[in-house]
């Protein structure tokens, strides 16, 4: 194959490669910008609030050292909502129910009916497992909304290496010239040895046999 039809086929892959990658970084990219968007939109309309610095929330050896840092803020994203869901929420449905899961509370009250505290606990924990599970969720997708924009970056540092690639076959293949092979055939033809003959001193022995003149003296 020639050298420049080579050239002219990987720089064309090259190309091809980098239109596809920087296809991917921009849909990543949406991606990401539309995830974060749709989660900051619904989370702002819930309108939480971390408890502000010195707060008597925060004062739970549990809570203050995962909220502190948010402390005052308004609950925008998916890192602070899984803050105040395992931290906050979590914490207080487990002193709230004794440690047992909505499943168990509910059981419970359904063989004592009468019992009215228990019917409220089990109000209680199923609401706040309601909102937890709904803050988890704005978390999950705000995490692949995160993933999505590092797709979208390393796509696009790709597409730059394939383009300056590109760019360096198409400056090779202009300089290429265009009798040149990738592989160039051996010049001329070497003659092989008669079998069986041994070589002396790394040389191969003359194989034409010696002719003997006329008159010789025999001995």
């Amino acid at each position: 194959m020639r050298r420049r039809t080579f050239d002219a086929l990987t720089t064309a892959i090259g190309l091809g490669l980098a239109v596809v990658l920087l296809i991917a970084c921009g849909l990543l990219a949406w991606g990401s910008s539309f995830v974060n968007n749709e989660v900051h939109s619904q989370l702002a309309a819930q309108k939480i609030f971390f408890p502000p610095k010195g707060s008597p929330a925060l004062a739970d050896p549990q809570i203050k050292p995962f909220l502190t840092p948010y402390a005052g803020q308004q609950l925008l994203n998916g890192q602070q909502a899984q803050v105040w869901a395992d931290h906050f929420i979590a914490v207080h449905l487990q002193k709230i129910g004794g440690g047992k899961t909505y499943a168990q509370l509910s059981a419970a009250s359904l063989a004592q009916p009468k019992n009215v505290a228990l019917a409220g606990q089990v109000q209680t924990v199923f609401r706040g497992e309601t909102l937890r599970g709904l803050l988890l969720n704005a978390y999950a997708f705000w995490k692949i909304g995160q993933l999505m924009l590092i797709g979208a970056i390393v796509a696009g540092a790709a597409a730059v290496v394939m383009l300056i690639l590109s760019g360096l076959g198409f400056a090779h293949l202009r300089r290429v010239s265009p009798e040149a092979e990738i592989f160039p055939k051996t010049a001329g033809r070497t003659t092989a040895p008669v079998p069986g003959t041994p070589a002396r001193n790394g040389v191969a022995p003359d194989n034409t046999p010696e002719v003997v003149g006329s008159g010789a003296p025999v001995s």
